[in-house]
């Protein structure tokens, strides 16, 4: 018997001998799910790779993973460079919000454009070409061989696009930087394949399990400062395809066109001649939680190039796009 324990017993007869005491339980809820998995993630890139990236254009998603890596990385800074590649058809409000976020951070911004591309020849605008979305694809593999990286993590979802839905966390592309859906790694347990041959690179995409929501959700949790075109303002707009989009001078409105000055706000940012805009009231994060939870048409139906045909995506993604 210990020392001690007979005298214990006879001032205590009734307490055990061994005092179990009751573990508190930690409960995450379901964004704190998707930040701990998002986190995993990114740092499963910087154990795996040598030469990561993020692509950062100032979107809402970008935006979410900027903060996913400063939780998974601070107190150090953010261990890998910001990659922008610029269609030069941007909105103002993009570009600015973009560069003085990188600076906050204090990370290099790494920015490519087509018409850098355009000029030197390594992209070749098709005749009647108007959407610069497909010319992207070159810049990016360009500045991928440039800076030899072999990582890049984007921001995309998988309840975005058909095509999109299709992808894993790490998403393989061959020396050409292309995309093959049926010829991607198992990812069982939470267990990812980095390895690489010399001139591959692989695609990353920590948010891929979350929806539109889930990131209005977390932007409002984190309070996120988000460009100001995500809210309603006024704008130009003329009725094209069936939609909204702004009035620029890039694609001004024909004269059979319909022209109005609307309060609109976009939902998804890409190229500013084929972003649609929607008619909204919203003026901050809770306004657009409850315009997605009564949404019936999915953020990217308000992009014209994905409109084109139901195979749009997939296809660019099949020749290196995000």
């Amino acid at each position: 018997m210990p020392v001690g324990e007979e005298e214990r017993r006879n001032q205590w007869p009734d307490l055990p001998s061994v005092i179990i005491f009751p573990m508190k339980s930690y409960h995450l809820d379901h964004l704190d799910y998707l930040e701990t998995e998002a986190i995993h993630i990114m740092r499963e890139v910087v154990s795996e790779f040598e030469r990561p990236s993020i692509l950062f254009s100032g979107g809402k998603d970008s935006i979410c993973l900027l903060r996913l890596a400063e939780k998974a990385f601070r107190p150090s800074d953010i261990p890998m460079p910001f990659l922008n590649v610029a269609t030069g058809h941007e909105f103002p409000e993009l570009l600015e919000f973009r560069d003085r976020r990188a600076k906050e951070l204090n990370a290099k911004l790494i920015v490519r454009t087509v018409d850098e591309a355009l000029e030197r020849g390594t992209a070749v605008q098709a005749a009647g070409q108007i959407s610069r979305n497909q010319l992207q694809i070159p810049v990016l593999l360009g500045a991928i061989e440039e800076y030899r990286f072999d990582c890049c993590i984007g921001g995309a979802r998988r309840d975005e696009e058909k095509a999109r839905a299709k992808e894993r966390f790490f998403s393989f592309r061959d020396s050409f930087g292309q995309w093959d859906p049926k010829n991607q790694r198992p990812e069982i347990w939470n267990l990812y394949n980095g390895r690489l041959n010399p001139g591959e690179n692989m695609r990353i995409f920590p948010l891929s399990n979350w929806t539109e929501m889930d990131v209005w959700e977390y932007i409002k949790r984190e309070k996120l400062e988000v460009p100001s075109i995500y809210f309603s303002h006024k704008r130009r707009c003329v009725r094209r395809g069936g939609q909204w989009v702004p009035d620029t001078e890039l694609m001004p409105a024909k004269p059979n066109e319909e022209v109005r000055d609307l309060v609109v706000r976009v939902r998804t940012i890409g190229d500013i001649i084929s972003t649609g805009c929607v008619e909204s009231p919203a003026t901050n994060c809770d306004d657009i939680i409850a315009e997605i939870a009564a949404a019936r048409v999915t953020e990217r139906g308000s992009r014209a190039d994905d409109r084109v045909s139901e195979a749009a995506m997939e296809d660019r993604k099949k020749a290196g796009y995000f």
